[in-house]
């Protein structure tokens, strides 16, 4: 999605310009005091209202579009094959047999099988909170999974917030691209005893060029980077939603791999490893090279 992102953008400049020059427009015409007025106007509400920590996310979150996600196909795997083994530990030793592990996950040998994962502070803090719960909490399937959603509510709710914050923008943009040429227009009304016919013609041509970035800027870039932002959320929220599967349904009492397999079942079909695929990773089939023989 990093490359596609830019190219969408590229694409979106290049049609416009080219289109506004086949037609016989003329570039001169997009002045930058108008540019300044509707970016800064636009900027300026943004960060009013905003708390500091939505802008803050709102900027990295734009930035990262041009990152690949986090959370591959082959990071998947790592991160059901870590739950997998967690359930089992647990299974064969006990639950508190997990305890060391997940008071200190950057010192677990099980966690430090997975250096992708553990990179992952949010998702390292999340899965050790929920299996402090299996380990202490007593807790019945339902009251388990219950809790699971509501802070899974959270953190889509919170995840979600730039993405929110960035659209509000774009909505304000065309706006904005009025008070634009509205000033435009002032401007050029004062300069009418002035000006001959030609030069008023220009003036109004270039403050209608303010409506025009306004409705450019709030379609054509905020907007889609607003909407990748939101699928963005979306898709790293899955990784949260699987772990919740898989421990829940280990706490049913299914076995760590039907468990593992009913996270599988939630991943979208791009990152989804196939079933036999799994099957192979979690059972370790490859075998090691036999010692030689003297």
């Amino acid at each position: 999605m990093s490359m596609i992102a830019l190219f969408g953008s590229v694409i979106v400049v290049l049609s416009v310009v080219i289109g506004f020059l086949m037609a016989g427009g003329n570039l001169w015409l997009w002045h930058p005091s108008e540019i300044v007025v509707i970016i800064g106007a636009a900027l300026g509400a943004f960060i009013t209202s905003n708390s500091v920590k939505t802008c803050k996310a709102a900027f990295a979150g734009a930035i990262g579009l041009l990152k690949p996600l986090p959370y591959t196909r082959e990071v998947y795997v790592e991160l059901l094959k870590l739950v997998f083994d967690l359930l089992v530990k647990s299974r064969k030793e006990g639950l508190l047999a997990i305890e060391n592990d997940i008071s200190d996950p950057k010192k677990s040998p099980v966690f430090s099988k997975y250096p992708k994962i553990l990179e992952d502070d949010h998702m390292i803090e999340f899965i050790t909170d929920c299996m402090r719960l299996m380990v202490g909490g007593n807790l019945d399937p339902n009251e388990l999974e219950a809790l699971l959603d509501y802070e899974l509510e959270t953190h889509h709710k919170e995840a979600h917030e730039p993405a929110h914050a960035v659209q509000q923008v774009a909505d304000a943009l065309p706006g904005f691209g009025i008070v634009a040429a509205v000033l435009g227009i002032v401007n050029t009304m004062a300069a009418v005893a002035d000006s001959t016919s030609a030069e008023l013609g220009a003036k109004v041509g270039a403050a209608l060029v303010g409506t025009f970035l306004g409705i450019l800027v709030a379609y054509g870039f905020v907007g889609p980077i607003s909407s990748a932002m939101k699928g963005r959320a979306e898709e790293e929220g899955k990784a949260f939603e699987v772990v919740k599967m898989a421990l829940v349904a280990s706490v049913r009492g299914y076995p760590p791999q039907v468990a593992v397999e009913f996270a599988r079942k939630l991943l979208f079909s791009d990152v989804r490893p196939t079933f036999s695929d799994l099957e192979d990773s979690l059972k370790n089939k490859a075998k090691a090279p036999e010692p030689p023989k003297t």
